[in-house]
């Protein structure tokens, strides 16, 4: 029903969502009270938690970032079946749409948060890097070694 990178969006939005710690919590969060001295290993370095909080405060920029160039008729759906893991009758019902008009407007938003990414642009060419970007002119390539 979703093409490949309407998938890799949807996922890579999770991904952050779940990242950036934005799910509501149901029971007290410890962490804070935790000494800051003490970081999670990750091979030979060591991590602290000054360094896990910018991180998840960037994830979550990112996240935002995402969700505004979606807009706001198209973020809910977004938020509900890709970063909360609802079904889509459950989100229909929620959002009071009629039974099966949540696929295209979950269609749309993937499209959209594909284009945001820039997924859709690498599936057209091909591969799965982005595009290179510079200042020159569309047929503008570089002289190598001083040659003219």
């Amino acid at each position: 029903m979703i093409s490949q990178a309407q998938f890799e969006a949807g996922e890579r939005l999770r991904a952050e969502f779940w990242f950036a710690q934005m799910t509501p919590r149901t029971t007290t969060n410890w962490s804070a009270m935790s000494p800051t001295k003490r970081g999670r290993r990750y091979g030979s370095s060591r991590v602290s938690a000054s360094d896990m909080i910018d991180s998840s405060s960037a994830a979550a920029e990112r996240v935002r970032k995402a969700l505004a160039a979606v807009g706001p008729e198209l973020s809910g759906v977004l938020i509900d079946v890709c970063c909360h893991l609802k079904g889509l009758e459950e989100a229909e019902r929620a959002a009071g749409w009629p039974q099966r008009s949540g696929k295209i407007v979950l269609q749309l938003a993937l499209s959209a948060l594909a284009r945001h990414y820039g997924i859709t642009r690498a599936a057209e060419n091909g591969s799965r890097a982005s595009p290179t970007r510079h200042w020159g002119a569309e047929d503008f390539r570089p002289l190598i070694d001083g040659g003219e």
